[in-house]
């Protein structure tokens, strides 16, 4: 874990999306599911964001400009720098037999990253518009639905080794439908190293640090 002021490539539209690419630094990309805290522009607080791509010399992130500190994100230019702080949190276990991505939403976010590591296994990706689905372009092959359609009805009967990320109703389902699937979940974090407690979750009937446990946990149904 290390923090650093790492300067921007560029920001590329992806659908709603936008892909923040970043000079590397001295930083390491981590496991897959893992994440980085990266300082807004004029917010108080970082945001977490998982790794979408690790190319050479480079950390890209996908945003959601949904509120003022992804929209900060999202808002930079080629030639700002911010501060960046990671990798950090418990990623992906990689030592699966039969991988299966599933993602809905921003939830595709960690799954390029994922997919590269895993050698391109099949991947079932969910979006509510086709204007979201464009970000399935960062997964080439996969197969997509849009609403009203779910990704879960995309589930074979024996689906393997799930690894999932997407909204909580998703997981939830996902969860159910597939006991011990890998479950990247997500909650408010301030800190991203276990000092603050703002992303406890329940688990299993008792509460975990999700920056410290996860973000990336098996469940039981």
């Amino acid at each position: 874990m290390r923090r650093e002021l790492l300067p921007v490539i560029a920001t590329e539209p992806v659908g709603p999306y936008v892909l923040v690419r970043l000079e590397r630094g001295g930083l390491e990309p981590g496991a897959p599911g893992q994440f980085f805290m990266l300082e807004a522009p004029g917010r108080l607080l970082p945001r977490p964001m998982s790794l979408c791509q690790a190319p050479p010399g480079e950390l890209a992130f996908l945003v959601d400009p949904i509120g003022p500190g992804t929209r900060a994100l999202a808002s930079l230019e080629a030639g700002h720098a911010i501060h960046v702080l990671g990798p950090l949190g418990c990623g992906f276990d990689l030592g699966v037999q039969r991988p299966l991505v599933v993602a809905g939403g921003i939830g595709i976010a960690p799954m390029p990253y994922l997919s590269e590591a895993l050698g391109g296994p099949p991947a079932l990706l969910g979006f509510r518009s086709d204007l979201h689905a464009q970000a399935a372009r960062l997964l080439p092959g996969a197969e997509v639905v849009v609403e009203p359609r779910l990704v879960t009805e995309l589930l074979p009967e024996e689906p393997g080794d799930v690894l999932a990320c997407g909204p909580e109703a998703m997981l939830e389902a996902v969860r159910a439908l597939v006991p011990g699937a890998q479950l990247a979940r997500e909650a408010p974090m301030a800190c991203g190293y276990g000092a603050c407690y703002g992303c406890v979750v329940e688990v299993d009937g008792h509460y975990e640090r999700l920056c410290v446990t996860g973000p990336v946990l098996r469940e039981a149904a």
